[in-house]
């Protein structure tokens, strides 16, 4: 009988998790720590405790995992997916301490003075963080780049609040534990392992850790000229102070390169009624659906055609152009609204704007699509539902992923009138791949796919019976698929209102959306029966 190896009395399996979800949380430790000095800048005293107690419970938690365990062996393929799934959990587990900390902390006649002047609303949106399940939620949205909201009014938080809830979906994007790879992990083929787990397959460079860091690079760079051409946009169309503008600047190009559609705004983007605003985030918006590889080749060789010879970029530009229009069509064709969109000439701005939005999984709302017809919201779902480009910063099933299925099938149909004999390679972008090669690829698309649909028309049948009665399933559906696809446009259920069972199943819907649902099921097959096989 084989005596398994054990670290500190722990299994090695186990101490292998522990040590690198660890790490991640004490990734997020030093997160805390940075916005404390955001909170001083602001004079927001009780809200600069809040993040310093969060950062000590946190460092302390991520402390002794990664210490306890320094020794565990490297991770294999099982534990990073286990890693993954955990490390998501216990980052978003964390990164709600500040929000149910700073609920508590600030007082009643402190809190009062969040509401801006002349609004409507006398309460800030703080206080519904004093509940566990709310504060979990903002932060699990946050750190999965889901943008869902449970801050009815976002301008009455602390602008810590605001910081916090930026900086975790600018991390989020990229990948937590992308970033914790390039700064903690040691170089070798655990740090490949982790990365992997985390969905991202392609390598810039043959290290690892080289690649990250180039990505994090790049994404600095992007975020840098998203803020400059945003603070532009924004001073010029709104009546806002230098630093206001500024501020709503940052913090919207933060969450919109990482395709994660926080606002620090009332009404997200429609606060700005602006053309010219919208016009600026498009590219911003896209810039995060691209592959993190294209980016590097573009830079690099300085040749605009990487974008169109990449298959991903070349389907996500004919998606935006087919998507739109069918949109701006469908809106128009409405009788309640094609009026008022011809009106207001809208139809195309609104269509445009909804649909990169929605395909770039970043959440940005201009327009009320709560009151769409169920039309319109269907076709924002499907573009929820699929999402941008494998290696990039969107959620969703993956254009690649829905490229090799069709490719698949006309692949199984050719099949049928050849003999049995004849060889057979299909072309994946710039791979060409065999009989076996396809047969794999097609397989893990199919299967991913397959369940993430089974999940998202689950759910909405759930959603749909606990939901208000007001809404319709095609409400149902749009909410759960923004849920799912990590994007964040919302047709008006999501709320601090909403059922507890429905806001616990959009926590389940987000993690899983984030990871793409294999990893998830690895961590609770292994939470069951542990990592043997």
């Amino acid at each position: 009988m084989t005596r398994r190896r054990t670290v500190r009395g722990v299994p090695a399996d186990l101490a292998t998790i522990l040590r690198d979800v660890g790490a991640l949380v004490l990734m997020q430790a030093g997160l805390m720590t940075l916005t404390v000095g955001v909170a001083a800048v602001f004079r927001e005293w009780y809200v600069a405790l809040a993040f310093l107690l969060a950062g000590g419970v946190t460092t302390l938690f991520g402390g002794l995992g990664r210490r306890t365990f320094a020794d565990a062996p490297d991770p294999q393929m099982k534990h990073g997916m286990v890693i993954a799934a955990g490390g998501w959990f216990a980052t978003a587990t964390f990164g709600s301490l500040p929000f149910l900390f700073s609920a508590h902390l600030v007082p009643p006649d402190a809190m009062a003075t969040f509401v801006p002047a002349g609004v409507e609303y006398a309460q800030s949106s703080l206080a519904y963080f004093r509940n566990p399940l709310h504060a979990f939620f903002e932060s699990m949205s946050g750190w999965t780049g889901s943008g869902l909201t449970m801050a009815v009014h976002e301008p009455s938080l602390p602008h810590t609040i605001q910081w916090w809830r930026s900086l975790i979906q600018w991390v989020g994007g990229v990948g937590v534990i992308v970033l914790t790879t390039a700064i903690l992990a040691r170089p070798g083929s655990g740090s490949y392992t982790l990365y992997q787990a985390e969905t991202r397959e392609e390598r810039i460079h043959p290290s690892i850790i080289h690649t990250v860091q180039t990505v994090w690079k790049i994404f600095a760079g992007y975020t840098v000229l998203a803020i400059v051409a945003l603070f532009l946009a924004i001073y010029l169309s709104e009546p806002l102070s230098p630093g206001t503008a500024f501020w709503h600047a940052l913090n919207h190009a933060m969450t919109g390169l990482s395709t994660g559609g926080f606002s620090v705004t009332d009404n997200s983007i429609a606060t700005y009624d602006s053309t010219l605003v919208e016009t600026v985030l498009l590219p911003i918006m896209t810039l995060g659906a691209i592959a993190f590889p294209i980016h590097y080749m573009m830079l690099t060789n300085r040749d605009p055609r990487a974008l169109f010879e990449d298959v991903q970029t070349k389907w996500l530009f004919i998606l935006f152009a087919v998507g739109v229009l069918a949109l701006t069509v469908q809106n128009l064709a409405t009788p309640q609204f094609g009026e008022a969109f011809l009106g207001r000439g809208d139809a195309f701005r609104d269509s445009t704007f909804q649909f990169v939005s929605a395909l770039t999984c970043t959440g940005f709302q201009s327009a009320p699509i709560g009151e769409w017809s169920p039309g319109g919201k269907l076709i924002v779902s499907f573009a929820m539902t699929l999402g941008g480009a494998a290696g990039s910063t969107v959620g969703g099933i993956k254009i690649i992923r829905g490229y090799t299925i069709g490719k698949g099938i006309r692949w199984q149909f050719a099949r049928v009138f050849l003999p049995s004999s004849a060889v057979v390679n299909v072309e994946i972008g710039d791979r060409l791949l065999d009989r076996e090669g396809m047969e794999r690829e097609f397989s893990e698309a199919a299967i991913v796919s397959m369940l993430w649909l089974l999940i998202l028309f689950a759910s909405s049948l759930v959603m749909v019976n606990v939901a208000d009665p007001s809404f319709t399933y095609a409400d149902a559906l749009f909410e759960v698929a923004s849920a799912q696809g990590n994007v964040g446009l919302s047709s008006g259920i999501t709320g601090p209102s909403m059922p507890a069972v429905a806001e616990g199943m959009f926590l389940l819907n987000m993690w899983i959306g984030r990871l793409e649902i294999i990893p998830v099921l690895v961590f609770l097959r292994s939470a069951l029966y542990g990592l043997d096989p």
